[in-house]
């Protein structure tokens, strides 16, 4: 259920441009501020059957523009190989080189975004 709800949301970051704006706001409430479909029903002014046509429908665009683009996928193979990359740079650190290895590694941390660093 929690990876599917992060696997929605990672749709979402980057094909939700590409959905109305009611189904926008529909999925927006529903992953991020966790309205019942009842709640986001009456928000909007639809029916809570409206509500989860309009989730669904969404969802399934969503993972056919994934199925074409691999957006997602790809972004999490490069996030991966990232992560990789730094606990290689990591185990490099030696004494005298602490300073050089922590400052890669904090320019590091800028590519992997939402304010995550690179533990040292």
């Amino acid at each position: 259920m929690v990876e599917q709800l992060l696997y929605l949301s990672a749709l979402f970051d980057l094909y939700g441009a590409l959905l109305t704006e009611k189904q926008q706001e529909c999925l927006r409430m529903h992953l991020f501020d966790d309205f019942s479909l009842s709640e986001i029903g009456e928000s909007l002014g639809i029916s809570r059957q409206a509500v989860y046509d309009n989730i669904h429908r969404s969802e399934k665009a969503m993972e056919s523009y994934e199925e074409k683009l691999g957006l997602v996928r790809r972004y999490q193979a490069e996030r991966q190989a990232l992560a990789d990359i730094c606990e290689s740079i990591r185990g490099l650190k030696q004494p005298g080189n602490e300073a050089a290895v922590d400052a890669v590694l904090d320019r590091l941390s800028g590519y992997l975004g939402s304010g995550q660093e690179v533990s040292k």
